[in-house]
């Protein structure tokens, strides 16, 4: 559908409540077939690609925001990043030992932690962590907005994997506003609590068939409610030869070179996209000496 790739933006006007919501196809195959991903952890991808678009929207300056998670069980690290233009790319790692996976969010991970990270282009990146202890990824983003940001936040994510080519993901995040009054403001509570619950009832097909006018009416359509103008969501990667190049300049020059001497070229292969950067001794003094270019081409 049209309204696909699309991250929508509302405001309850009486209840001075915030929401969003976010339903993603195309801008999911590239991050969930990048590798030869388990469903189990497609699901955890697709569920922390739509969560990273909901809390980018919450960004206030240009930057960028990523959702990891660090684990010490079957999925060892996942990581989605996206930018304030909504730009997503993501990539997880798994005991691909294992020969089947658990089924739960709480069994994919142990002893885990998820790490929100804010990067504005200009000014200090902040960092976040909440233990991974609750029984979905929602209730965790929950407890970390309870925690670091005091403000009553529902998140609600959903995922239909029943065609292995063409992955689903939505979310819908709904937030108090910050204001002067006080923060226990019995009424803003209530209110807030009723535009939730109104949320949960949402099913899972009428968010994936149902167009987003009207899932905003089947749900809200005796609240005062006023809805921005939709932005898209892709998938981009910032990877570039460039990028590559930088990191290569904190390595010896002279292990560079026996690299090349022994393989005939520096490949650097990004773990997001696959593209594949190669650098030959030439590349190795430029970089070195500070005057490296990379073609225009970025190959």
């Amino acid at each position: 559908m049209s309204d696909f790739d699309k991250l929508h933006r509302f405001l309850f006007t009486q209840a001075n409540v915030r929401g969003e919501l976010v339903r993603l196809d195309e801008s999911l195959k590239q991050i969930v077939h990048s590798y030869e991903y388990p469903v189990q952890i497609q699901t955890l991808l697709s569920e922390m690609a739509a969560a990273t678009s909901l809390l980018t929207a919450t960004l206030k300056f240009k930057g960028e925001i990523s959702l990891q998670i660090q684990s010490k069980g079957p999925v060892s690290y996942a990581v989605l990043n996206a930018t304030h233009e909504q730009t997503l790319r993501g990539v997880a790692r798994w005991d691909e030992a294992l020969e089947t996976l658990p089924e739960t969010f709480s069994e994919l991970l142990s002893q885990a932690v998820l790490v929100i990270t804010i990067t504005p282009d200009e000014g200090e990146r902040y960092q976040g962590v909440v233990a991974l202890d609750k029984p979905s990824l929602s209730e965790c983003i929950e407890s970390y907005f309870a925690q670091s940001e005091q403000l009553a936040t529902s998140v609600h994510l959903m995922t239909d994997m029943s065609d292995p080519k063409n992955a689903k993901a939505s979310g819908v995040l709904l937030q108090v506003l910050p204001t002067d009054a006080s923060a226990t403001d019995v009424s803003q509570a209530n209110e807030f609590a009723h535009i939730s619950k109104l949320t949960q009832t949402l099913t899972k097909e009428e968010m994936f068939t149902l167009s987003v006018e009207d899932i905003l009416y089947r749900l809200y359509h005796q609240e005062d409610v006023e809805v921005y103008p939709a932005k898209d969501v892709t998938f981009a990667c910032s990877c570039s030869k460039e990028r590559s190049a930088e990191a290569l300049r904190h390595v010896e020059k002279s292990e560079l070179h026996a690299i090349i001497a022994e393989e005939g070229a520096i490949k650097m292969n990004c773990q997001y996209c696959h593209t594949e950067y190669c650098f030959d001794s030439i590349d190795v003094e430029a970089i070195h000496s500070g005057n490296f270019e990379a073609p225009s081409s970025n190959q």
